[in-house]
């Protein structure tokens, strides 16, 4: 089995540096591929409400055959439920469909800046993780403004914050922002939907280590000190996925790749998406 490198959290916890996430995966089949996630070696299974699979999700983490400790969940607060009290709820309907009695970690998925009420949102996961019921908490897609904001209104720090992170958007400004606050990066579309799978500097990392370039700009991820949530539905690419975290590309590799930089984002902005 592929052995499983994992980071510490600002808070003392560990995450498993790759994971699978269930972003588009239906929810019909959710319970059945963690299952063979964890089968390959997957012990970080990254899901939220709006994917609708939280209910697989928790099905396939009980049934799966591992310890509940050995299994590390992420699920998320969607943006129409911002606010003390609304967060709060909608966390408790996410316990109901995992069926589990902890969340490993628990994110605010957007900041919605347009609502206003990520703040509020932040107020309550700090409640959730002081009553024991969630482990860690963290944001998705925030930015610096973001950051220092729930920080600066609350004193507390989120462990992670997971990003839309890809070689043409390897957002080095927000991974130094984070390394500042000793925040974890996470990557989402950690493959840029394969758009730089016949560059350059992949090709060359790949043909140097017999790795394809879906390993190969995993392993960047890892290099980067990002943990990276790639998705799939078939067995034999969720292993070899994983099989990414034994690669070591060497520094001028990370560079080059980190230069195919072009700005595309493959989802939206969220300095305007609420």
């Amino acid at each position: 089995m592929t052995s499983q490198p994992v980071l510490t959290f600002n808070d003392g916890k560990t995450m498993p540096q790759m994971g699978f996430g269930l972003w588009q995966v239906p929810s019909q089949e959710t319970a059945r591929l963690v299952r063979e996630a964890a089968g390959v070696g997957y012990r970080l299974f990254d899901g939220a409400a709006l994917y609708g699979n939280e209910e697989g999700l928790g099905e396939g983490v009980r049934s799966c055959g591992l310890p509940r400790d050995e299994v590390f969940v992420t699920t998320k607060i969607w943006n129409d439920r911002h606010g003390f009290d609304e967060t709060l709820r909608a966390a408790e309907e996410s316990f109901g469909r995992l069926g589990l009695d902890r969340i490993d970690l628990l994110l605010i998925h957007w900041p919605a800046p347009a609502r206003n009420r990520y703040v509020e949102a932040w107020k309550a996961l700090v409640r959730l993780r002081e009553e024991g019921r969630v482990t860690s908490i963290g944001v998705s897609n925030f930015l610096p403004e973001h950051l220092d904001r729930i920080v600066g209104e609350t004193g507390e720090v989120p462990a992670l914050n997971q990003i839309e992170l890809h070689p043409e958007l390897p957002q080095a400004e927000l991974r130094r922002k984070h390394a500042e606050m000793g925040i974890v990066t996470q990557s989402w579309t950690p493959l840029g939907q394969s758009r730089t799978f016949d560059a350059e500097p992949v090709r060359r990392a790949a043909e140097r280590t017999g790795a394809s370039p879906a390993q190969v700009i995993l392993a960047w991820h890892l290099a980067l000190g990002c943990s990276a949530i790639p998705r799939s539905t078939k067995k034999t690419r969720l292993a070899e996925n994983l099989a990414a975290a034994e690669m070591r590309l060497l520094p001028e590799e990370v560079t080059a790749i980190e230069g195919l930089e072009t700005g595309h984002r493959t989802g939206p902005d969220p300095k305007s998406f609420s």
